[in-house]
């Protein structure tokens, strides 16, 4: 198994930045992303995110709210990315009240590409979702 960390910094609340990365269904769509669907609630819930017309589907598998931390995983195998049993976690802690570090680590097998462009691909989507939330909270 490969393993993908990225623990950023980000000048605003736990509490905020989960309300945006935590938040299941939350994914904005533009650029690559066209749509977002989820279907059910909670632990279990599932979100189809299509991309260049493929679909990524991806499945709550814990959500924590009093520890600020969710892990989901990628459940079809027709998705576009280039991982199989795929499975990521992110986790906020509050460094202060307006500052806290988002730690967002998955694990995977590479799936058609090396292990080198599989975890740039993974590393990139951790980023650009931290950097989401980091612009939506600090303009």
């Amino acid at each position: 198994m490969t393993t993908v960390q990225v623990v950023e910094q980000v000048a605003a609340s736990a509490n905020g930045v989960w309300g945006i990365l935590g938040d299941f269904g939350g994914v904005k769509v533009g650029g690559p992303v066209e749509a977002v669907e989820v279907e059910g609630e909670g632990v279990g819930a599932i979100r189809t995110i299509t991309m260049n017309g493929a679909k990524i589907v991806e499945r709550l598998e814990a959500h924590d709210e009093a520890s600020l931390a969710f892990t989901y995983a990628i459940i079809n195998e027709d998705h576009p990315l280039p991982v199989s049993n795929y499975s990521a976690t992110v986790k906020i802690t509050a460094d202060g009240e307006n500052a806290c570090s988002v730690d967002w680590t998955g694990t995977f097998e590479p799936r058609g590409a090396d292990e080198e462009t599989a975890s740039n691909l993974v590393r990139g989507i951790y980023a650009g979702g931290i950097e989401g939330a980091r612009r939506a909270l600090t303009g």
